[in-house]
């Protein structure tokens, strides 16, 4: 796993009411939970003439990355061949969580791929993936931001070791 480490507030305009240094950040835990627990993903990619597409998929975050399928004809899987650029935000209404970073399209082996399907099925019940057979997209994050709706001086950015 890439270890998430705080660096610092959201980049905003300085009307947005994100904390100032005394105020203390959020921790990881908090936001890895948001991802374990979420059941739909947004995912943010760029088409080939530069516009945007956004989707929600399913998906399961294990061992510090985000894995998600989709077939490879879907409009958001052709745009991640031609640009592997990602953006993710959870549909949460109590915290806003964003990765950000590359999506990879892999096939695991089977220790992994078993506990994908494993969070999988505990999450959804059905149509969980073949991680270890026709592969499927992970996304380990170069940096995430997240904070609470309730108060946003808990702000936080994280940077991840590559």
């Amino acid at each position: 796993m890439n270890n998430p480490r705080a660096t610092g507030r959201p980049h905003a305009p300085p009307t947005y009411a994100f904390g100032k240094d005394d105020a203390p950040f959020l921790p990881w835990a908090h936001a890895e939970g948001r991802l374990e627990a979420a059941r739909n993903y947004w995912l943010a990619t760029t088409r080939p003439d530069g516009r945007p597409h956004v989707t929600p998929v399913w998906g399961v975050w294990v061992d510090g990355a985000l894995y998600f399928d989709g077939l490879p004809t879907t409009h958001w899987a052709r745009n991640l061949a031609a640009n592997p650029a990602l953006a993710v935000h959870l549909d949460d209404a109590e915290d806003v969580v964003i990765l950000e970073g590359s999506a990879e399209d892999l096939t695991t082996d089977k220790a992994l791929g078993d506990r994908i399907v494993a969070a999988w099925d505990a999450k959804y019940g059905r149509l969980h993936p073949d991680p270890a057979g026709s592969g499927l997209f992970r996304l380990r994050p170069r940096t995430a931001r997240a904070w609470s709706n309730s108060s946003l001086r808990d702000g936080t950015r994280w940077q991840f070791d590559e």
